[in-house]
């Protein structure tokens, strides 16, 4: 494929996205004319195949394919209405895999929402990281805050260990700190925090915080 023509319909699926209720999508009817089909009702046709395919995958047609109507104007300067689809990234991704290969657009598109759909599951995963090292500081310092308090009322660091321990049984559902290290695979040098989701580690700082509150007022 040449430079010119890739750089044509990247420059026609970057203009066609717009933000419908905060989410990126594509409307179905301007990619029918991008993908190069001349007749709605052979493009629908690939939509239903990728609807199935959505379906199939374990997700929510309604995430992905949202029907709306709108108007269009005619040759006449009048207007009617039509039925049109917004797709989200990953709808555009599954329309491509079910079009016509033989088509330059479709075969572009095949790429191009692969990669996009890849470079936004990058983003999302390297904001989940900035996150968990947040949260997991803050935790540590919270960690620390109580061990100091504790150490103050001569509290050795087995007792200490106990108390975490105990912290943990009431946030796991009566399950320890080892109990959820064997569940979760976690080695016995690593500390649990490590391996938890960023909503548990926030739990478990705000019960360590609460900890630390209530032995400082005995």
């Amino acid at each position: 494929m040449k430079k010119e023509l890739i750089a044509e319909l990247f420059g026609q699926f970057e203009n066609a996205c717009y933000e419908y209720k905060g989410i990126e999508c594509w409307s179905a009817r301007e990619l029918q004319e991008v993908f190069h089909y001349s007749e709605w009702r052979n493009f629908q046709k690939v939509i239903d195949k990728a609807v199935t395919a959505c379906e199939s995958a374990g997700e929510k047609k309604e995430d992905h394919f949202v029907e709306f109507n709108k108007m269009v104007g005619l040759g006449s300067g009048a207007q009617r209405e039509v039925h049109d689809i917004a797709l989200t990234r990953y709808a555009c991704y599954l329309v491509a895999q079910n079009g016509d290969p033989a088509k330059p657009s479709i075969a572009f598109a095949q790429t191009y929402f692969a990669v996009q759909t890849r470079k936004q599951e990058l983003i999302e995963q390297r904001l989940l990281d900035v996150a968990r090292v947040s949260a997991r500081e803050k935790l540590s310092k919270s960690e620390k805050k109580l061990s100091g308090i504790i150490y103050e009322r001569s509290v050795d660091e087995k007792g200490f260990a106990l108390i975490r321990s105990k912290g943990d049984e009431a946030l796991f559902g009566g399950n320890s700190t080892n109990d959820m290290k064997k569940k979760l695979g976690v080695p016995a040098t690593r500390p649990l925090a490590d391996f938890l989701p960023v909503l548990t580690i926030k739990a478990k700082d705000f019960a360590t915080e609460l900890t630390s509150h209530n032995v400082a007022e005995r």
